[in-house]
């Protein structure tokens, strides 16, 4: 029986009373709540949920890295050999009889040993434009897909016109890889609950509306699925809980205003320097690395005292404090600012609107130093993102101290642990396990 494993980023218990589909999907199962380890954002969750282990160990510290020796920042892009654990996939692929894996859309997938792998990558045009593809494999697998659905719908994926195209659009792919491989285990990644829950909040009435929009794309999933398989083993998880929020930290703005973060002119505005800067923070929602040159823990010391009473930020870890969640890796920041539950940071650095670099304004995920919800907004009057960060009514990442922050796992047949909480790592000896397989 094949196991297909759905993670739904933003899906809480509550929302289930508003899903019939997802409800009769997993009807006769199970259902557990699941509490996903800080720090809880999509990259390293998903690094959880298919190694078994936590960032100290993969090495997924966030949604994107600082590269030290390039003194750079990569946000979302980089590929599969990020992740220093075996995965899923890679179990099943050397156990007898080696078992088929598909990867539809997870984080860091290109160049995974999954057999069936599509996940975005717009192609980068000399004169600055993006065209439309996927990675696949096989490679020409793309090319049936944009033939039969049309382009994957990337302006869908993220940004002001973020909607269920794209999350409707990957259901429908797997399908047609489904009925082409029948692969024996599939992830599935849809994310359409991200969208609304940070740009107007969890309980907006947008974001009940995405609830009821993305059961009906499960719907037609489980159908379709049926179709092909006959019994198939549903797995489904929420990645993380989106909490609203009403503040909003500048992690940047306190270290240039202390004289340790530098910036240079360009012609579009000021650009954070790295190679000048004594310290700056690579933001990610409700958390941030703060990196310090040559990585001086005294200079990371007193780089952490600027935040221990800064309004909004919750913890401050500097060293061996890192430990305290598993982040004590070299990719990890010299500090680690955790945010409150109803606040989150933001990655802006300049002083003056006037003086932000142009990519500010734009959808622009690989030349921020962090991440910028922002994106889901849209100024008509300058036809640009804004840059008002107070936009933001909901956000995740802080550790799920609390039932508000945790999300549930669901199984359509009782396979899950009768304990009632289980990990994101679970997740991995849940799979393998179904397959006779134990690590």
């Amino acid at each position: 029986m094949p196991l297909i494993l759905l993670t739904l980023p933003g899906l809480r218990e509550k929302d289930l009373a508003a899903m019939p589909n997802l409800r009769a999907m997993t009807a006769g199962g199970q259902s557990v709540r699941l509490v996903p380890s800080f720090p809880c954002v999509t990259c390293p969750v998903q690094a959880n949920m298919t190694t078994g282990k936590l960032p100290d160990a993969h090495g997924v510290v966030a949604n994107g890295f600082y590269w030290r020796e390039k003194q750079q920042v990569e946000m979302w892009t980089s590929p599969n050999d990020c992740i220093e654990r075996p995965q899923i996939w890679d179990v099943l692929s050397h156990v007898e009889g080696a078992l088929t894996s598909a990867v539809w859309f997870a984080m860091h997938s290109v160049g995974c040993e999954a057999d069936f792998i599509c996940t975005p990558k717009p192609i980068h045009n000399p004169d600055g434009s993006e065209s439309l593809w996927c990675y696949t494999r096989p490679t020409e697998l793309y090319g049936e897909l944009r033939d039969a659905l049309g382009h994957f719908p990337l302006q869908h994926f993220w940004g002001p016109i973020a909607n269920i195209k794209s999350s409707a659009w990957i259901a429908r792919s797997a399908v047609t890889a489904a009925r082409q491989w029948h692969p024996d285990f599939f992830w599935i990644y849809l994310p359409h609950l991200d969208y609304a829950a940070q740009k107007t909040g969890p309980d907006s009435p947008e974001a009940q509306a995405a609830v009821g929009e993305l059961d009906a794309v499960i719907g037609r999933l489980h159908a379709e699925m049926h179709e092909i398989h006959g019994d198939v083993l549903w797995l489904v998880a929420g990645e993380y809980a989106i909490t609203a929020v009403d503040r909003v930290t500048y992690p940047n703005r306190i270290l240039r205003e202390a004289g340790l973060l530098e910036v240079r002119q360009r012609e579009d505005g000021e650009w954070l320097d790295y190679t000048a800067s004594k310290a700056f923070a690579m933001v990610d929602h409700q958390f941030s690395h703060v990196f310090v040159a040559d990585g001086d823990l005294q200079t990371a010391r007193r780089t952490a005292e600027l935040f221990r009473k800064q309004p909004g930020i919750a913890e401050v870890l500097v060293g061996d404090q890192r430990g305290r969640y598993a982040l004590d890796h070299v990719r990890s920041g010299d500090v680690i600012l955790i945010s409150e539950p109803n606040s989150w940071q933001a990655y802006y650095y300049w002083l003056a609107d006037d003086k932000a670099p142009h990519f500010a304004r734009t959808v622009d995920i690989h030349r921020k130093p962090g991440y910028d919800p922002v994106e889901l907004h849209f100024d008509a009057a300058t036809q640009s993102i804004p840059l008002d960060a107070t936009l933001i009514r909901g956000s995740h990442g802080a550790p799920a101290d609390d039932p508000s922050q945790q999300t549930i796992l669901l199984a359509s047949q009782p396979i899950l642990p009768k304990s009632g909480t289980v990990s994101d790592t679970d997740i991995f000896s849940i799979v393998l396990k179904q397959f006779g397989v134990t690590m």
